[in-house]
């Protein structure tokens, strides 16, 4: 069986993701030329994304290959602004690279297309951030432990007034 993607009417945007410099590519559904922007490692230019993507009025897929983890505060603004975010394996992009374009070559720019086809396909992961999950078990863990102790202190002046 054949999985399909509807991602017709979806803006797609690759980001391969490296320190200091992001590079981005946007595919808007219509449009056969893609958009290229650059954007820093700064919480400026991590707002002036999202504000160029929100223009286009369509629903929006974020991909990126996890790097280290220079990924997470770009995929931790991008989760909080309600982006679809997908994850692409390192291993994926790497052979997918090398069978598109016959090279082992590597720059920023070819990665974000490679991604952006990986995207365009189907070929990524459902992005979980760990650290989102983890401060929400602990949120709920601190919840129950004061509902029991509330509990068990009503408990013990109950009995003890009888």
């Amino acid at each position: 069986m054949t999985a399909t993607h509807s991602i017709d009417s979806t803006v797609l945007v690759a980001i391969d993701i490296a320190k200091h410099r992001h590079e981005v590519l946007i595919g808007v559904p219509g449009k056969k030329r893609r958009r290229r922007m650059a954007i820093m490692n700064t919480l400026e230019d991590f707002q002036r994304l999202p504000a160029a993507l929100v223009s286009y009025d369509l629903p929006v897929r974020i991909a990126f290959e996890a790097t280290g983890n220079y990924h997470r505060p770009l995929a931790h603004h991008f989760g909080q602004a309600g982006f679809d975010l997908k994850l692409i394996s390192s291993v994926g992009l790497a052979r997918t690279r090398e069978a598109l374009q016959n090279s082992r070559d590597k720059n920023d720019p070819k990665d974000a297309q490679v991604i952006l086809h990986m995207l365009e396909i189907g070929a990524a992961q459902f992005f979980h951030d760990p650290l989102v999950a983890q401060l929400a078990g602990y949120h709920l863990r601190y919840g129950i432990a004061v509902t029991n102790l509330v509990f068990d202190g009503h408990q013990a002046v109950s009995s003890s007034a009888s």
